[in-house]
This record gives structure tokens, C-alpha cells and sequence, in this order.
């Protein structure tokens, strides 16, 4: 390394212009980056959907699910295959297994599912496709007290326009009902005109349609030949001709039907603060900049040529857009104060220039690292940013480690030249192999592969990028700056100020030097006369804490729970229940959100009062959205799904204004109060209150696997009771549940001697009550269904069924009764399968500040698991947080030995042995336990990020030893003892330890003292880095030197009797 040290400090103009390429080509790269608030996650998953329109679950599954199963038993890379029968279809999600290829998956299931012959003809066309996050950038809402109708047509308008934006590509209109044309005929007039369902709905498909007819070839060219009739529009369904008669009249639609172009029968139903409303969500796609696409809209909506009719409304619910600024700028803010604190305590301790030299490399070197990111696929986040602070007080650690050698150079008399070549090349060696074994230490992040990769990809790449481009700085283009910054004759040298700084700082130096020559190292000598009783002592902490943690009292939670802005009740209804019964419950529910946030808008002038809530804030809660029959998408593949709604389901949504905003109320808190208020709703089946911005899965959830349905049933029950025991756990409720009233049809043996067979008695049923689709037309973007069906009133009730009159094949006319027979029972309203077995979820959510999820679920695993497989023969398996928990730290600690093997070969080769390096290696463990006494002590849960931290923290306690241990090697080598080159070392290394600690734990420092919601889930892992530094560096400076003196004693019994010797004197 000592030629192009020695290239760039001869050569300023090199080392300045590098600098720039990095400042430069940084800033110029962040100007071209996208923002979004978090990196989207690849699921690994692809969804298979097969609709099969009015069959029962236990159809869907009979007929549909069971045969996907088996076309997909034994597909390569499928990890688990999960399968949903529900009402009018079955829903199949296919998980791949670690590094499958998802698009060869992809297309191996599409062809397998494609092959599927046996799939009844009433199923359409299976959607296959894979999983993927799909960003909210702004929803919408259009409010009106008209019908749906015109809000459909107006909102579609509006998803027209935005979609010409240029930053915008999706655009969804939610909870408007499809359209359906819908063709009523009743049974009197059907025998009136001696017709049938299906022989009207073979008339409108022969009369309604488009036919290429071919090409006439002329000798002046080639004529295309069209037939044109096909119709859109109710009323010309009217006009088609149904029969024609010998005297030539004709019978049309609309003399013997209804025809009705409207919404599909169905419950679904939006109003935004009690006003009708259509709901649009603009999506962001791809590589879509998520504040650009939400500007564009915003500005669009603000255009004077944009009007609405009359009476209505767009307002903008949600902006994820200010959510992900706030956030960056929270950061950017903690970053910045990182910086400026990281930069006094260097000026503190290193001469001025020398210090404004040392923190110039962190901005050029996160510049540097920003040069990347484009090629690399990254963008700025709120992870992104956070990946910065982490490394705020690690990327200087090398450049302090230089400039202290430089310094200390040149206070022994060298040029600044000489200086500036002679102490980086002293500590070249340490120093880049101290950085690539802190690149090693976040190895696992960066080749993790489970579901949250997206986030510990990122932030160890930030980290990764911005290392390389701080080793760059501090072994080229500090030294050159060092060499030749202007130590005299500058302006305001002999100024008051900076001679009292330059004394101030002087004697904090002077101090320091001090101490450790007369404090540190007097003391050290101490410890290395006892090393066998300091060793023995860290090796009780160490078993002390290990006991500690397999005892289970140091609790782990694997993801806090991070405060949002909104919070939302689900309640569902038992299947089949009448939409007024689900309305009356929402209605309550609804009730008891606007009496919470009439009472939250009071406390909110207390806030203002006492100056915690802002002036200008009007409401806690800005929005309250009602949605009866369906709920609103929080992430996934998008919404735009084509749906009539669910008569049991509704849900109510607050959306807040932002934390500080509303004075600091939490969400938790707010969604406690909800709770609380609305208390029980009668018959419900299950009803959740949830406030959290990101989740894991469900805190509590247990999957329970078998064959046998009773003991399924029985297990479920058993599970439930028992959760509700524990204090802290709230919304239980499982995925079993009775359906709808089913009625299940058989024919009679006359039935049969009349030529009839089941398929046709159930076609006829299906034709009257569900209806015969006679065609399928695209009008504009909506694909709508032509159904040809008896009225309403015709289907309302098992009279209707009973006095049903069935067409034989010699076309007479039998009652329903006289030639087939029902009897009444109950279907389910989902049957769940995965991997070929029924599954029933037990679910909940706890307080966490109750009870730990990670402790009940230890606790049900080991009272339930082996009785229930001997008992009931069922199973039970961990699901949602604690199955992604799993997941997650297995992958972790798998790739954690590999890193720990690169971090050794990295420190033997520079050290030239294999001992040394464990010695280096030994104080990873204290880094550890400080990062767990460093939560202890700032009250905070040890959560998943707090891993990551320790992790990462691996390679950065390492540096540290590694530069005193190659100092006491180098004394040795000198000529010195080995009690004088140990004390020696530690005296001349004391500052440059005791300098990256600071810097590292003082950048950190306003990420952890910061109640934000904006950074909580990092803050662990900040704490983890922070404290385990702190507790590191005391085992570098004492524990270090013990150890390796009785490496010492083990391998060279001659030297002992020096050492001896040497304590005596």
C-alpha cells in the first residue's frame, strides 16, 4: 500500500479530484434516486385463483381445490401449498421454496394447472400469478350523496386522467359493486310462451354478437367481411328477438322479461364521515417514484379546468407520500445532529483541522456510496437513511485511526509529508482488514432470504457501500489533505478564539495522554498480573447471561409494534346472516369511533394549551371510512378485485393526523379506547380492533392440521378457551365457523324414468336462482356478465324451489317435488387446506406490554403438541409472527458461522497465526451482552432488529482488537518484552480506541433519544451497536491484553519467568 499512499500525498491534485468524483457523482446520483417509504418485499409467492360462480365451499373444494392439489403435488421449488375453498371458487397461495427461480415456478404451475381437464365447465378461466407488494401512493375519496352509478361513472373519469400522468401507471376504483345486465323472466310467463331459461339465453347469444366473416379477394384488393350486432346497452337487449311465429310476429325480450342494467346483487358499500363514497387508490408500480407520482396527482387535482358535478367531494384520505418525507427528514435530522456531535468530539480530542479532516469522510463517503446505487437497484428510504446513521460513527473509525497516526507522527518531529506516508502505512494493514471483517460481520444481512431480506438487504448494503468508499477516503485522499492542510499562517490564527480553543483543546489531549499513560496503564498492568482471575470473570459473565437467555428471562420479541396513523375494526358476521344485522354492527361500531374522536378533539385543546399539539391541528381524527361488505386492501397484490361484497363483513378505518400533530397521542392508545367503547357485539363471530403500521402476521396464531374434522373442532375449541386465559390477549377467534343454511339436492328414481339425470335437474336450479350467463361484454374497462334469471321475488325463499317447474326431455313440465327431493343442512364458510390436510387457525392479539407472544406460544407448544398428536392425531404448528420469527433468526443464525469463519481467515492472514485471531474474536460475545444490558438499561424490548445490531456489531468490536494486537506484535518485534510491548500498546492505541467508541456511540445517540414512530423499529438495532460498543471497548483494553499474554503463557514457557521477573522490579 505504500506506493499509491505515497502517489496521492505527493500528488494533491489526485486526492482532491477523487474526493470530488465522490461528491460529484453522489449528489448528482441521489438527484436521479427514487423515494419510497419502505423497499417493496419479494413474497416468493404465487397466487392461483379458480372461480367457480355459486358453488358451495364444499364444492370448491371437491371439485376444484383437491384437483389443483394434485396437479401440483411433486412441482420442484414449491415449499408449501396452502389452498382456500370458499363460496363461488377456490384460492390456492403456492409458497417456493429458499432461491427458486420465481418466474420458472411460475410458469411450471400455470402449465400444470393449465393441463387440468377435469375442472367443472362452470369454472372459468384460472388466474395464476405471483405475489408482489404493491405500493399506496394517495387514496381518494369521492363523496356524494347520489347513487353508485354516478359515482362509478365520475370516478372512472378521474382514474382516466390520472392515468395519463406520466409517474402514474395504476389506478383503482374500490367498493363500487360489477356492473350486470341482468334479464328477469318468471316462471308463469316462461310456461306462457312455452320457453325455457336456457332457450332464452341461447337467443340472446345468436342475436347479440360480432363475427369475422373472412376476406373477399377482388382484382382491385382484399374486402374484410364483418358481421356487426353485438349489443351493450340494457335497453337494445330489450329489442332481441326471442322466438318468431308462422304469421310473423316476433317475440322480443322486453315484452316477456325485465331487463335491468345495473350493479350485481350483492353488499358493498363505502362512505367516507357518513356520505356515500367511491374510493380510488393510486398505486405505485414498479420503479415508480412514490413522492413524484403523489405530487402529479396533487397538482392534477389542483388544476383549475378539473370541476366535479355538483355536491360532490374529492378529498385525499391518505398521502403516503408525507409519510415517507416525514420520516426521511426525521432521520435526516438524527443524521445531521449524529454528524455535528461526531465532529465536536473529534475537535475535542485531534487538533481542529485534523478533526474537520477526519468527518469530512463521512459525507464522501456516503456520496461515495450513493455512486452505487442506481446500478445496484436501491433507492432512498426510510432504510436506506437509517442504513447511514448505523454507519455515521463507523465509517470515521478508519479515518480516525489515520489521522491519530498522522498526528502522532507529526509530533514526533516528521514532515507533514512523511507524516501523512508513514502513519497510514503504519496502520494500512489493520485498518483494511479491520473494514472488510466489519463487511464480513453483515454478511447474513446481505444473503438473508427470508421474507424481510428487503429490509436487512438494504441497510446492510448502505452499510456495505458506504465502508468500501470510507476505506477509499481514509487511505487515499485523507492522507493527501493531512499532508497538506495549513497548520500556519491562516486566517484568524493568533485570533483570542482560536487560541483559547487551541489551549481548551490542548489540555483535554493533554489529559487524555495523560491518563492513559498514568491511569490506563497502570491499571492495565494490574489486570495482567491477575489475567487467570480477569479471564475466569469474563468467562462467568458470559455463563451468567447465556443461563440468562436459555432460561428465558431475557425476553425476545420478534417484531415490536410500530405506531401508525391509522387504526381500523374488522367484525364478521356469521356467513348467510341479512345485510341489515352486519349494518347494525358497523352502525355501532361506527357510533362509538365519532363519540372517540369527539372526545379526543377536546383533550385536543388541553394539547394546544399546554403547547404539545400544534395550533393548526383541527381533528386527532382526520377521517373515519365505513365499508360494509368488504375490507380495505392493506398491501398485497393491489385491489381492483371484481367483487359484489359479503353480506357478513364491514370494517371502520381512522385515519389520524400525523403523531406530533395530534399531540402525541398514541394509536394504541386511541384503539384501546375504541375497543373498550364498543365492548361486545351480539352474534358476532369475530371482531378485531387494530392499530399497528407494519405487522409480521398475527401475534398469536397456531395452525392445527388433520383429517378428521371433529377432532380439528375439538382441538380449536380447547385452544381458544385456553388463550383467552392468559391477561394481555384479546381478539381470539379461529378460521372455523359454520356457513350458510345449505339446501342439497337428489333426484327421485322417477325422475329418472322420465328420462331426467341429476345434471339436468341441477342445471335447471342453477339456471333459475343463480341465473344462466347468456354472454360476457366488455363496455369500456368494465367486463360485464348478460344473466339470465327468475325475478327476485321468485327466489326468496323454499317455496320458490319447491314450486319449481322442471323440463323434461320430451319438454313437459314436472313440479320440482314430484321428481326430486332436498334435505337441509349447514356448509362451511371456508374450508382451509395446506399441503393436502384441513387446517384451522386459531388467531389472536396480545399487549405486549402484558405478555410476550414468544411465551404463550412456548407455553401451548409444549402443554398441547404431543397430547393432542397422540389424542386426536391433529397437529399443531406455529403461524404468522412467530413462523416469519422462525423463519427469520434460523436463517440468520445459519449464514452468522460463515461470516464468523470469514472474520477469522481475514484476521489470521494479517496476523500470520491462528491463536490471535480468537483472542481479537473474543470480545464479539461482550459486544453482545452489552447490546442486551444496553436495552435493559433504555427499556426497550430485545426484538428482531436487535439481532440484526448484534450481528453487524461482530465485526465492528473486532477493529479495534485487531489494531492493538498488530501494534503489540509490531512492539515485539522491536525488541520490546512482551509485558512492555502489551502496556505499550494499550497506552499508544488508548486514544484511537477510545475515539471510534465515542464517535460511533455519539452518532448513534440521537436515533436512540428520539420518540418518534418515524424510527422506532431501527431504534433497537441502533442500541445494540451503541451499547455493545461501549462494553466492547472495556474487554478490548483489559480483557484483550489478558488474553493475549496467556496465549503468551501457553506457547512459550521461557518467556514467563521475564514476565515474572519483570512485576517483581
Amino acid at each position: 500500500m505504500r506506493t499509491p499512499i505515497t502517489w496521492f500525498v505527493k500528488n494533491p491534485v489526485a486526492s482532491n479530484l477523487l474526493m470530488w468524483i465522490f461528491l460529484v457523482g453522489g449528489f448528482v446520483a441521489f438527484l436521479n434516486l427514487n423515494q419510497e417509504e419502505f423497499p417493496d418485499m419479494d413474497f416468493g409467492a404465487i397466487q392461483i385463483s379458480v372461480p367457480y360462480l355459486g358453488a358451495t365451499p364444499a364444492e370448491s373444494e371437491l371439485a376444484v381445490c383437491l384437483r389443483l392439489e394434485e396437479a401440483l403435488e411433486g412441482t420442484e421449488n414449491i415449499d408449501k401449498l396452502t389452498s382456500s375453498a370458499r363460496e363461488g371458487g377456490c384460492d390456492a397461495n403456492v409458497e417456493l421454496a429458499t432461491g427458486a427461480d420465481l418466474n420458472r415456478v411460475l410458469n411450471d404451475v400455470k402449465g400444470k394447472i393449465d393441463a387440468i381437464t377435469t375442472f367443472p365447465a362452470e369454472t372459468e378461466k384460472p388466474i395464476i400469478r405471483s405475489f408482489s407488494s404493491i405500493g399506496n401512493v394517495l387514496t381518494l375519496a369521492l363523496s356524494s350523496q347520489t347513487n353508485d352509478l354516478n359515482l362509478k361513472v365520475i370516478a372512472e373519469d378521474i382514474r382516466d386522467d390520472l392515468l395519463d400522468l406520466p409517474e402514474v401507471s395504476q389506478v383503482n376504483v374500490e367498493f363500487i359493486r360489477p356492473l350486470e345486465i341482468s334479464i328477469e323472466v318468471s316462471e308463469f310467463t316462461l310456461r306462457q310462451y312455452g320457453l325455457t331459461l336456457n332457450e332464452i339465453s341461447r337467443a340472446i347469444s345468436n342475436a347479440s354478437l360480432d363475427l369475422p366473416g373472412g376476406t373477399i379477394r377482388t382484382t382491385s384488393g382484399e374486402i374484410l367481411l364483418r358481421t356487426q350486432g353485438q349489443v351493450y346497452e340494457g335497453s337494445e337487449y330489450a329489442d332481441v328477438v326471442v322466438a318468431s311465429y308462422p304469421d310473423g310476429t316476433q317475440l322480443r325480450l322486453g315484452d316477456i322479461a325485465i331487463v335491468k342494467d345495473g350493479f350485481e346483487e350483492g353488499y358493498l358499500d363505502a362512505r367516507l364521515d357518513g356520505i356515500n363514497s367511491a374510493i380510488i387508490d393510486v398505486m405505485r408500480v414498479g420503479d415508480e417514484d412514490i413522492v413524484t407520482s403523489a405530487n402529479q396527482v396533487k397538482a392534477f387535482l389542483a388544476t383549475s379546468n378539473y370541476q366535479l358535478p355538483e355536491g360532490m367531494t374529492l378529498e385525499v384520505v391518505t398521502d403516503s407520500s408525507l409519510s415517507t418525507q416525514t420520516r426521511s427528514s426525521t432521520v435526516a435530522r438524527n443524521a445531521y445532529t449524529g454528524l455535528l456531535l461526531v465532529l465536536v468530539v473529534l475537535a475535542l480530542f485531534l487538533r481542529f483541522k485534523v478533526a474537520i479532516w477526519v468527518a469530512a469522510g463521512i459525507p464522501i463517503a456516503i456520496l461515495g456510496a450513493l455512486i452505487v446505487f442506481p446500478p445496484m437497484g436501491l433507492t432512498i428510504s426510510s432504510l436506506t437513511v437509517m442504513g447511514f446513521i448505523l454507519v455515521l460513527g463507523i465509517v470515521v473509525d478508519d479515518a480516525i485511526v489515520v489521522g491519530e497516526r498522522i498526528h502522532g507522527h507529526e509530533q514526533k518531529g516528521l514532515s507533514k509529508d512523511d507524516a501523512a506516508i508513514e502513519g497510514t502505512v503504519e496502520v494500512s494493514i489493520p485498518v483494511i482488514f479491520g473494514v472488510l471483517t466489519t463487511i464480513a460481520a453483515f454478511l447474513p444481512l446481505l444473503i438473508d432470504n427470508t421474507q424481510f431480506s428487503a429490509f436487512s438487504q438494504v441497510i446492510g448494503g448502505t452499510v456495505v457501500f458506504c465502508l468500501i468508499a470510507s476505506l477509499i477516503e481514509s487511505q487515499l485522499i485523507l492522507p493527501g489533505h493531512l499532508a497538506h492542510r495549513k497548520t500556519d499562517g491562516y486566517f484568524l490564527e493568533h485570533s483570542k478564539i482560536v487560541v483559547k480553543w487551541q489551549n481548551f483543546q490542548g489540555r483535554i489531549a493533554e489529559g487524555l495522554e495523560y491518563f492513559a499513560e498514568h491511569g490506563y496503564r497502570r491499571l492495565l498492568k494490574q489486570v495482567l498480573y491477575y489475567r487467570y482471575a480477569a479471564w475466569a470473570l469474563a468467562t462467568g459473565v458470559i455463563l451468567v447471561v447465556v443461563a440468562l437467555v436459555l432460561s428465558g428471562r431475557v425476553i425476545f420479541q420478534f417484531m415490536p409494534s410500530i405506531e401508525g396513523d391509522t387504526v381500523w375494526s374488522n367484525v364478521t358476521m356469521p356467513a348467510g346472516v341479512p345485510a341489515s344485522l352486519t349494518e347494525d354492527a358497523i352502525n355501532i361500531i361506527e357510533a362509538k369511533a365519532l363519540e372517540l374522536a369527539a372526545e379526543l378533539d377536546e383533550e385536543l385543546l388541553e394539547l394546544k394549551a399546554r403547547g404539545v399539539a400544534p395550533e393548526v391541528t383541527e381533528n386527532v381524527v382526520d377521517s373515519v371510512l365505513t365499508i360494509v361488505g368488504g375490507t380495505a386492501p392493506k398491501g398485497g397484490p393491489g385491489g381492483g378485485q371484481r367483487s359484489a361484497g359479503s353480506s357478513n363483513v364491514a370494517e371502520v378505518m381512522l385515519y389520524l393526523t400525523p403523531f406530533f400533530e395530534r399531540g402525541e397521542i398514541s394509536a394504541a392508545e386511541i384503539r384501546d379506547r375504541w375497543r373498550e367503547k364498543v365492548g361486545t357485539i351480539p352474534d358476532a363471530l369475530e371482531l378485531t380492533f387494530v392499530s399497528d403500521a407494519f405487522s409480521a402476521g398475527d401475534a398469536i396464531n397456531f395452525r392445527l392440521e388433520g383429517r378428521n374434522e371433529e377432532n380439528l373442532k375439538i382441538a380449536s375449541t380447547q385452544l381458544r378457551e385456553e388463550l383467552m386465559l392468559y391477561p394481555g390477549v384479546f381478539d381470539v377467534s379461529d378460521s372455523f365457523r359454520a356457513g350458510k343454511q345449505e339446501v342439497q339436492i337428489q333426484i327421485l328414481e322417477r325422475g329418472k324414468t322420465l328420462g331426467l339425470t341429476l345434471n339436468d335437474v341441477a342445471t335447471q336450479v342453477r339456471q333459475a336462482f343463480y341465473g344462466a350467463e347468456a354472454q360476457r361484454i366488455q363496455r369500456g374497462s368494465d367486463d360485464i356478465r348478460v344473466m339470465v334469471r327468475y325475478p327476485e321475488p321468485e327466489r326468496q325463499s323454499l317455496g320458490n324451489l319447491e314450486e319449481l317447474l322442471i323440463r323434461t326431455p320430451t319438454g313437459a313440465e314436472v313440479p320440482f317435488l314430484s321428481v326430486a327431493d332436498y334435505s337441509l343442512g349447514n356448509s362451511y364458510s371456508s374450508i382451509n387446506r395446506q399441503n393436502g390436510r384441513r387446517i384451522i387457525t386459531v388467531r389472536g392479539d396480545v399487549d405486549r406490554t402484558v405478555v410476550a407472544p414468544e411465551e404463550i406460544r412456548r407455553e401451548i407448544i409444549g402443554k398441547y403438541s404431543q397430547q393432542w398428536d397422540r389424542e386426536l392425531n391433529v397437529k399443531i404448528a406455529i403461524g404468522g409472527e412467530g413462523e416469519r420469527q422462525l423463519e427469520s433468526v434460523t436463517g440468520l443464525l445459519t449464514n452468522y458461522p460463515i461470516a464468523l469463519m470469514i472474520m477469522f481467515a481475514l484476521l489470521a492472514v494479517p496476523l500470520k497465526s491462528y491463536l490471535q485471531p480468537l483472542v481479537i474474536m473474543s470480545v464479539i460475545p461482550f459486544g453482545a451482552i452489552g447490546a442486551i444490558f444496553g436495552h435493559f438499561i433504555m427499556d426497550t424490548p430485545l426484538v428482531f432488529f436487535s439481532m440484526l445490531g448484534i450481528i453487524a456489531l461482530s465485526g465492528v468490536v473486532v477493529n479495534a482488537s485487531l489494531v492493538l494486537v498488530i501494534s503489540i506484535n509490531r512492539l515485539r518485534q522491536e525488541g520490546q518484552d512482551i509485558l512492555e510491548a502489551v502496556s505499550n500498546a494499550g497506552k499508544v492505541r488508548f486514544r484511537p480506541i477510545i475515539l471510534t467508541s465515542i464517535t460511533t456511540f455519539i452518532g448513534l445517540v440521537p436515533l436512540m433519544a428520539t420518540a418518534n414512530p418515524a424510527t422506532f423499529f431501527i431504534i433497537p438495532m441502533a442500541i445494540s451497536l451503541a451499547y455493545g460498543i461501549l462494553f466492547a471497548t472495556v474487554i478490548t483494553l483489559f480483557l484483550v491484553p489478558c488474553l493475549y499474554l496467556i496465549l503468551h503463557d501457553f506457547s512459550d514457557d521461557k518467556e514467563q519467568a521475564k514476565v515474572k521477573l519483570a512485576y517483581q522490579s
